[in-house]
């Protein structure tokens, strides 16, 4: 059952409706919120728009996300494992440019945030700021 919060906002009452939630819906939400995340986490030090949105979009591809996946998985629990594991498996082939795997390494990362995003808030902020540490290598 959804409830709505004091704030408007509506959210997944019980573990039994988040596994009712599909892993492509909560990847589309945990895109969502990582690119949020990451917008608010890179506007210190000002920069100009342009500067910013290329240090969003760097941090927000496939190819960073999977690299992440990769360094945060090791922190996971079983059940964000299980998540993870249905999100990569879901996802499908993505983008003709990036390589499948990278695409459902990504998949799987979005998976997890949109899940604790509706399921635990301080998990996910522990989770995300995992994310923070790891720095991308262009691949």
């Amino acid at each position: 059952m959804n409830v709505p919060s004091s704030d408007g906002e509506v959210s997944v009452s019980s573990a039994t409706d988040v596994r009712r939630l599909s892993a492509e819906a909560l990847a589309y939400l945990g895109d969502a919120v990582y690119e949020s995340h990451v917008r608010r986490t890179l506007l210190l030090p000002p920069r100009r728009l342009q500067d910013y949105r290329n240090a969003v979009v760097e941090r927000v591809r496939a190819t960073c996300q999977a690299q992440v996946m990769a360094s945060v998985r090791l922190h996971l629990s079983e059940e964000e494992l299980a998540i993870a594991l249905r999100g990569r498996n879901s996802c499908g082939r993505g983008p003709r440019h990036l390589a499948p795997e990278l695409y459902r390494q990504a998949s799987s990362l979005e998976a997890v945030i949109g899940y604790l995003h509706v399921h635990n808030i301080q998990r996910l902020n522990e989770v995300l700021a995992l994310c923070d540490k790891v720095s991308c290598q262009s691949l």
